[in-house]
């Protein structure tokens, strides 16, 4: 195990790192990209090569848990070169957790590549069971291949968790059922408020914003609810259900903040590292690691960084307007 020796401002040790390999995907959901997306150039985004360079740069300065994000991080050309490049870390030892947040739609081809490469753990984004909602939401995906996906990566030995997009007038009829379904698959499961990310369009963030704390209050009046001081290293506070025993996330960078443990950074599949998804301020990585075949002016760069990351964010909806608002979308910064 590695000495955190990226310490921000705020004595915060960064000791998770969250990586998008690609800004594609083969979805399109409603909150996350508009249906015309405009792509980066091929030449812009890391090589394979380098996000392995990227990641072991981070490894050996601390980094201890590393999230896989894109886009759809499975849709990545050859991707499966990255996550057994990665391997030799965790067998080493310097790295605790790889792991990654994906829409399930290709887990039925890499569950069980997944595994040999050291994968335990993956979050799958999933807001409906509701089959003409899902593709609603989604756009492009099937609900059928999401839950074939799902059951292979549980085949495989992964532990599954879902994440859900708190949608107003969307899925909160669908409270109960999902938590059940849920809790008849022994996966776990957190909801997310919708977050003022990306060009708006025709998506009323306000419109579409249900507090999780409304969804709390609803399980209360079903179940017995215990909170937990259980931490995962992101930002979900969770509780426990009783007459179920699963647990239940919930992230809340609106109602709740969050920011005061943050020990994360996002790395873009441009190189670029925001030290805070809520804010603009970024650092371009890829420059300093493609001007030198030593890693120097990289872990050079990583700490100025690192010296830069904020208290907080300042994502607002108490106002009826999306304050805060950040004009990328999600899938060019990661999930």
């Amino acid at each position: 195990m590695n000495t955190p020796q990226l310490i921000d401002p705020f004595a915060r040790a960064i000791t998770y790192l969250r990586v998008s390999v690609t800004d594609r995907c083969d979805f399109r959901c409603v909150y996350c990209m508009s249906e015309n997306m405009t792509f980066l150039p091929k030449k812009e985004l890391l090589t394979l090569e380098e996000l392995d360079r990227m990641c072991s740069a981070f490894i050996g300065l601390g980094v201890e848990k590393l999230r896989i994000t894109g886009g759809e991080p499975l849709v990545r050309r050859e991707i499966m070169t990255f996550f057994r490049g990665m391997t030799r870390h965790l067998e080493s030892g310097a790295l605790q957790e790889l792991t990654l947040t994906t829409n399930g739609s290709q887990l039925a081809r890499f569950a069980d590549d997944l595994y040999a490469a050291g994968v335990r753990r993956v979050n799958v984004s999933l807001d409906t069971l509701d089959e003409e909602k899902f593709a609603r939401v989604t756009r492009w995906g099937r609900l059928p291949q999401v839950l074939k996906g799902i059951d292979a990566a549980q085949k495989a030995g992964l532990r599954v968790k879902l994440n859900a997009v708190a949608l107003k007038g969307f899925n909160e009829e669908e409270l109960f059922s999902l938590t059940e379904w849920c809790a008849g698959r022994d996966i776990d499961l957190t909801w997310i408020e919708v977050m003022p990310m990306g060009d708006l369009g025709n998506e009323d963030r306000v419109g579409q914003y249900w507090p999780v704390s409304e969804i709390q209050a609803q399980l209360a009046q079903r179940y017995r609810v215990t909170e937990l001081a259980h931490k995962t290293g992101g930002p979900a506070r969770y509780v426990r259900l009783e007459e179920t025993g699963q647990q239940i996330g919930f992230i809340t960078p609106l109602t709740h903040n969050f920011c005061e443990s943050c020990n994360r950074v996002r790395l873009t599949c441009t190189g670029q590292l925001y030290m805070c998804l809520g804010q603009e301020d970024m650092m371009d990585l890829r420059a300093p690691l493609r001007s030198s075949e030593s890693d120097a002016p990289l872990v050079e760069a990583i700490h100025k960084a690192i010296g830069l990351k904020p208290k907080g964010h300042d994502f607002d909806y108490s106002r009826q307007r999306a304050d805060g608002q950040v004009s990328r979308h999600m899938s060019h910064t990661g999930g």
